[in-house]
């Protein structure tokens, strides 16, 4: 035998036990790796039913707490001491995915939609009873979360491990339906379902996942090695529904209604008959939106003209109440003119009199033809008398008292029966006054009187001082 071919012999002999080493080895890490998968899924699934328990009867902090551990890698000290193995056998891993990420497809799909959902709750809470439930920072950053779109890179990041194009469709659904009803701007949802789509339609060259069972513990996205194309009813299900809400939603919201036609014409995934569908709804929403514009702007000049008519109704009004005020200060300035320049023609007019002259002068006769003296005529020229004092009015009305003491006893004395008439006068009076209902109404109608007397005295008052 040859030197060489005992060499060969040697090794073959040396080399056969390792072999068998390594198949033991991987075969083992195969089975505790199943049954870690085994029990990870079970108490992924005990989980999500309690999530959603709590979802139904409207325990939200308790539902997103059940939840989160799910979709949370665990801690970095947590995943280097169950990395040990795989760095002895040469790989090395840096990041511990998320529970969620080594589930099934349709379990991943429903846990992620269930947190979406969840979030979606706290969101439509009032303010006041998302701080109560959260706590007001808890609630601010779940809220900034979704508003921000800071939640579809948690999604990626934590569930698939940063590859965009390895999220499940039915979750970009939610995903995209979530910031279309809370999002600030659609521009980052727009430019997200942009990604995933450019991320779909390129082809998978990696095959590193199709030799997965030489490297265990090495973590991997969930899709990969899957068909990048859509070849299931499901997902051209799920890529159309994408597409109508990238179309029809995301840009109309952005008013890029142009580039929404042009990408739905040159979409592969739609037949003609979905396409021509799609650009009708896409009319449809876009003369929904130019009749909303129109009848906005409609309502806007009415409103613009209804408050320009009442500002002209309320200068018309104005300048009539002005119109109106100025007639009466004029009429009123008038008849306190005509009223001031009849006291002082009284006043003109009334000649002075003196105690008994005046007395004497009413039974006095004028000797030619026996009528009164009548006043002479003011003379041309000749001042105006000023008006009487205080003092000559107070002689006046004494001397008009005295005349008419006099007069009355000369009546008395001419006639007796004046004096009786005059007692049975006042006691009828009396008698009459003695009813309670008659001196009541005599005190309305002397009150009232009253009244007018003062009215007309201040009215007089008033006149006099202008």
């Amino acid at each position: 035998m040859s030197p060489s071919a005992t060499t060969s012999g040697v090794n073959m002999s040396y080399s056969t036990p390792q072999i068998m080493a390594s198949s033991i080895s991987s075969l083992s890490s195969s089975m505790h790796s199943a049954r870690h998968s085994a029990s990870s899924t079970s108490h992924i699934t005990k989980s999500y039913r309690q999530a959603s328990t709590l979802f139904l009867t409207r325990r939200l902090p308790e539902a997103l707490s059940t939840v989160l551990p799910l979709i949370t890698p665990p801690p970095s000290e947590t995943a280097s001491h169950g990395d040990d193995d795989a760095s002895v056998n040469g790989s090395s891993t840096s990041f511990e995915p998320a529970p969620v990420a080594r589930a099934s497809r349709s379990t991943r799909v429903k846990v992620w939609s269930l947190y979406l959902t969840i979030l979606n709750a706290i969101l439509e809470l009032d303010a006041d009873e998302g701080k109560q439930a959260f706590g007001t920072q808890e609630w601010r950053a779940l809220c900034a979360k979704v508003r921000d779109g800071d939640v579809w890179e948690e999604v990626v990041r934590n569930g698939y491990h940063g590859v965009e194009g390895d999220v499940d469709a039915e979750v970009v659904i939610n995903l995209a339906t979530l910031l279309l009803a809370h999002a600030k701007t659609q521009t980052l949802n727009q430019k997200r379902l942009e990604n995933y789509l450019a991320a779909v339609r390129t082809p998978n060259l990696d095959l590193s996942g199709r030799f997965s069972d030489s490297t265990p513990r090495r973590f991997r996205s969930p899709a990969k090695g899957a068909p990048s194309g859509a070849d299931t009813p499901r997902d051209l299900n799920s890529r159309v529904k994408i597409l109508e809400l990238y179309t029809l939603h995301v840009l109309v919201r952005n008013n890029e209604w142009e580039y929404a036609r042009e990408f739905i014409s040159l979409s592969a995934i739609l037949d003609e008959e979905r396409r021509e569908a799609f650009l009708q709804a896409l009319q449809s929403l876009k003369d929904e939106q130019f009749e909303a514009e129109r009848r906005e702007r409609e309502e806007r000049q009415k409103q613009e003209d209804a408050l320009r008519r009442d500002i002209e109704e309320a200068r018309r009004l104005r300048a009539e109440n002005e119109e109106r005020e100025r007639k009466r200060l004029e009429e009123e300035r008038a008849r306190r003119a005509a009223q001031a320049s009849e006291i002082d023609y009284g006043i003109e007019r009334s000649p002075p009199s003196q105690g008994g002259s005046s007395t004497s002068g009413r039974n006095r006769q004028t000797t030619g033809g026996g009528s009164l003296a009548r006043p002479k005529p003011p003379t041309k020229g000749k001042a105006v008398a000023s008006p009487p004092s205080l003092g000559t009015r107070a002689t006046i009305l004494f001397a008009n008292i005295r005349t008419l003491v006099e007069q009355m006893a000369i009546s008395l004395k001419t006639n007796p029966f004046v004096l009786y008439r005059t007692l049975a006068f006042v006691i009828g009076l009396l008698l009459m006054l003695s009813r309670k209902g008659i001196r009541e109404r005599v005190q309305r109608i002397l009150g009232s009187g009253w009244n007018k007397v003062k009215a007309t005295a201040g009215m007089g008052v008033k006149v006099s001082y202008i």
